[in-house]
């Protein structure tokens, strides 16, 4: 697996980041660990996980297979802090408080000393983004942290952050793919302009892209979930449905399966560090690993590019 610069720091990343999100609630720890290592294998190297993900249990899960699956010198960790779940209510707090407070949480639970990218999960309203960014700097400086950085922040955002925070901010973690470019708006020109790299989540547009919804609702997918189907149902129909018909046909063309070329397509964008796949089973994980990953012909990165594009 290509391994790939943050951004422009110095911090390397494989271009497939393994999210654990669905650790300890969808996906149970020995397929954790069956994942773990099977990413490993393809050289896979960077880990993204949340103190939000699971109530902790995610980390708790990934601190349990670093050092036995893993040595620590060998995984870029990746956590994020102010989001939190209690009793099923979801709270946004990015005070100084709740990060430094959810940075000891997730050491503890990941059983290691340091973090080598922490992030601001999401933009606060009501907290001043000069405390955000202190509790950035502070778990930097106090070496906790050896990169910082945000996630869900749009682009003036960025650039805010960017330009009051001293610690560099080297990454910003959004929701990027063929059916969900809204990024390319400000977002990726903000991310290249302060020099942070673009770590994608939900890269197969929340499994669509992957062609498994095409004219039915698998039983076991989250789009037949009743806790989860918001999640999917918007790329459902209209134009995300036309493009994931795009895309089977200019799979079909190459060779190669859909969310081979949806990945591919979305790396070849220069300010993409790393694509967050979140696979649930180890059948998932198995389909984007055997995936070639390899730069598209121009001509199919031209029309797939023009077909998804957003319409003003």
């Amino acid at each position: 697996m290509e391994q790939r610069f943050m951004g422009t720091s110095g911090l390397r990343v494989s271009t497939l980041t393994l999210g654990t999100m669905t650790w300890g609630n969808e996906t149970d720890a020995e397929t954790a660990r069956a994942q773990l290592r099977d990413f490993l294998d393809a050289g896979g190297t960077t880990l993204d996980t949340a103190v939000s993900y699971v109530e902790g249990r995610s980390e708790a899960i990934l601190g349990e297979l670093i050092g036995d699956v893993v040595p620590r010198c060998d995984v870029v960790l990746v956590s994020k802090a102010g989001i939190s779940h209690r009793r099923g209510k979801r709270m946004v707090d990015t005070s100084r408080r709740a990060m430094l407070s959810g940075l000891d949480a997730s050491l503890a639970r990941l059983g290691t000393d340091h973090l080598d990218l922490w992030l601001a999960n999401i933009w606060d309203e009501n907290v001043p983004l000069e405390e955000t960014l202190g509790a950035l700097e502070y778990a930097v400086s106090s070496g906790r942290v050896r990169y910082a950085g945000v996630s869900n922040y749009n682009g003036w955002q960025l650039a805010r952050a960017a330009t009051l925070s001293e610690t560099p901010l080297i990454a910003n973690q959004v929701e990027y793919s063929l059916v969900a470019r809204h990024a390319e708006q400000e977002i990726l020109p903000a991310a290249e302009h302060v020099g942070a790299g673009i770590m994608c989540w939900a890269p197969l547009g929340r499994g669509v892209l992957t062609g498994k919804y095409r004219g039915h609702l698998p039983a076991d997918s989250r789009g037949a979930s009743d806790t989860m189907s918001a999640y999917v149902e918007k790329y459902l129909q209209g134009r995300p449905a036309r493009m994931t018909e795009a895309l089977m046909t200019a799979a079909n063309g190459l060779g190669r399966a859909p969310l081979d070329v949806a990945l591919s397509w979305l790396l070849g964008h220069s300010a993409v560090s790393s694509a967050v796949i979140g696979p649930r089973t180890q059948e998932q994980l198995k389909e984007i690993l055997d995936s070639s990953l390899a730069p598209l012909p121009e001509q199919i990165v031209t029309v797939l590019s023009e077909v998804s594009r957003l319409k003003n």
